[in-house]
């Protein structure tokens, strides 16, 4: 048990001095709650009246409660410059650019499919044409594992996914011809070992073709809670020995490139395996809290750590709630940098997010009507103020998108940017007596989940000692059997059933067993033409980085240089840490 205060504690003790201007009259709020009883008693049936408030049940969703109607009452202590004030100003709850959309529309962010990575240069290439405005790299199964191509337990992953990536040759033809000091990448590497391993060949390509980092601008993701709990592997590394890799990265990536957002915490995965928004966003930002205090133990100013600090969300179906969490989650980091870490730059305060749609919102059955689950998770996302948006496809719950299915999702994102109006006005929910007291309600969920985390001794504890994995399993078991029971709506599934409907085509991406083949030709010619004494030199140095404390990604750059592959470099992380048994719930 920690002895330290919680961040919750900090909040209180700090925000309880400061005096407070609440935005309505007392006197009007007592004439309100007098004929809103009236009105109650003459008007709404009394059944509406015993059940005022109902709980919504949605996939992944976070089950809080909901008024009949809101009224000033719902929000009768707004201090509308401590609560809400202007975007692009303190405490951000608005968005945080003045103009938002007016200045820069969120970056429409398509996955770049799945296949052999000439092929992924042309769907990257393709969709730039088609609109896109960013890169979205996704790695293929036995990429996202660590494992090369030609070990026998990439067998059937190869290609599936995304892209395989073993060495800097791969990223040099999937980049080949693409300006990436133009425009901003996102790569898909998930877990702190796989961006200290994939992210130094990505360097090295960029070094090749003359390309100075400090022109490079994107993200990674660089989250231990996904290689620890939401990754399913054969091993795994001690959360310990995760969280401290992944933050020698952002250690390393804060000094040598600075436009690159050196992690981006991945709520998303975490919800898509099976959370509530408010878990979600709870862990994210614990994860966040627990970075910055190892980052100032390191001797770094915390304005200068923070300033590259990104989110990931996951907008589902439950449309007010998406739109308030978003809201809610810039607002709570604010006052976390600012009042827990004394923050001065305001860029540090920013909570910047990319998202994507809920892909495990979209259904099998009746695909088609993913189309328009999609389409009101992005409308929330854009409503809620997101930076960078990806709409999940129609396919999606089969396989990685289609070109055609990926093309539609992009056209999503332009029609409600082009043709809906949206984007002219920012925060166009914002002093909603709804989304309002909603917002303040799923801000004090986030903080009260972000104490409990705290007191059982922070995030690396929660999930070393498996209270994490309960979590989840907890929460996947109540809401499969809430949508077997039919309490959780599904259109098509459960709820408006029709079986006489013909389901479409869906074309399934295949895997490809000659793209295996030509990858393994490809390490064979690799590990033949390469200083090999060299790439062993290098490997050791990494082992010894790894035992030793030193920086590790400096040491996966070299590898990286000398020729070194994404199985070898893993191999030593695990030699050097050993291996963790996660808790295992039923």
């Amino acid at each position: 048990m920690s002895q330290e205060k919680t961040t919750k504690q900090i909040l209180e003790e700090k925000l309880k001095r400061q005096k407070r201007t609440p935005l309505y009259n007392p006197e009007l709020l007592k004439s309100i709650a007098q004929d809103l009883e009236e009105w109650k008693n003459s008007t709404v049936r009394e059944e509406d009246r015993k059940n005022w408030q109902v709980t919504p049940h949605t996939i992944v969703g976070s089950e809080i409660p909901r008024g009949l109607l809101y009224s000033p009452l719902d929000t009768k202590d707004l201090d509308y410059k401590e609560d809400l004030g202007f975007s692009g100003a303190e405490p951000y709850t608005r968005g945080i650019h003045p103009n938002m959309y007016r200045g820069r529309v969120f970056t429409m962010r398509q996955l770049s499919g799945a296949g052999a990575p000439q092929y992924i240069n042309e769907r990257i290439k393709w969709l730039l044409d088609s609109g896109a405005t960013g890169i979205n790299l996704a790695l293929d199964l036995a990429t996202v594992q660590m494992f090369d191509s030609d070990e026998p337990e990439a067998k059937g992953q190869v290609g599936t996914v995304g892209v395989p990536i073993d060495c800097v040759e791969d990223m040099e033809i999937i980049f080949k011809d693409i300006p990436i000091d133009k425009m901003s990448t996102s790569i898909v590497t998930h877990y702190p070992r796989n961006t200290a391993i994939v992210f130094p060949m990505y360097l090295v390509m960029a070094e090749q073709r003359g390309i100075p980092w400090d022109k490079l601008a994107g993200s990674v993701q660089n989250d231990f809670v996904m290689e620890n709990l939401v990754r399913n592997a054969a091993e795994y590394i001690p959360p310990k020995d995760a969280f401290r890799v992944q933050c020698d990265n952002i250690e390393f990536l804060r000094k040598h490139v600075p436009r690159w957002n050196y992690i981006t915490l991945n709520g998303y995965n975490l919800r898509e395996a099976g959370t509530s928004g408010i878990t979600e966003m709870a862990v994210a930002m614990a994860n966040g809290i627990a970075i910055l205090k190892e980052m100032t133990r390191r001797g770094y100013d915390v304005d200068w750590a923070a300033a590259r600090m990104a989110f990931f969300w996951a907008p589902a179906n439950d449309f007010f709630e998406e739109i308030a969490r978003l809201r809610a989650a810039r607002r709570l980091w604010y006052r976390i940098m600012k009042y827990r870490f004394d923050t001065k730059n305001s860029r540090s305060m920013w909570e910047r997010c990319h998202v994507q749609t809920s892909g495990i919102s979209l259904q099998r059955v009746e695909p088609m009507n993913n189309v328009v689950r999609a389409a009101y998770h992005a409308l929330a996302a854009i409503l809620g103020g997101a930076q960078s948006l990806h709409v999940d496809s129609y396919d999606e719950a089969y396989s990685t998108p289609s070109e055609e299915a990926s093309y539609l999702s992009l056209r999503t994102q332009q029609i409600i940017e082009a043709e809906t109006a949206v984007t002219q006005v920012v925060d166009p929910l914002g002093g909603s007596f709804y989304v309002e007291a909603l917002t303040n309600e799923v801000e004090q969920r986030i903080l009260d989940e972000i104490d409990e985390i705290e007191r059982i001794g922070g995030i690396v504890e929660a999930v070393e000692s498996g209270w994490l994995h309960r979590k989840i399993a907890s929460h996947v078991h109540r809401e499969q059997k809430m949508i077997e029971e039919g309490e959780i709506k599904v259109v098509g599934r459960n709820y408006y059933r029709n079986p006489e409907v013909e389901e479409p085509e869906i074309k399934v991406h295949e895997y490809s067993k000659e793209l295996r083949q030509e990858m393994c030709a490809k390490l064979q010619k690799l590990r033949k033409q390469r200083d090999n004494e060299k790439v062993n030199s290098r490997l050791s140095a990494l082992k010894e980085a790894c035992q030793k404390g030193d920086n590790v990604m400096q040491y996966c750059l070299e590898a990286a240089r000398a020729g070194a592959t994404e199985g070898e470099m893993r191999r030593v992380f695990t030699d050097a840490f050993g291996t963790w048994n996660p808790p295992v719930y039923i």
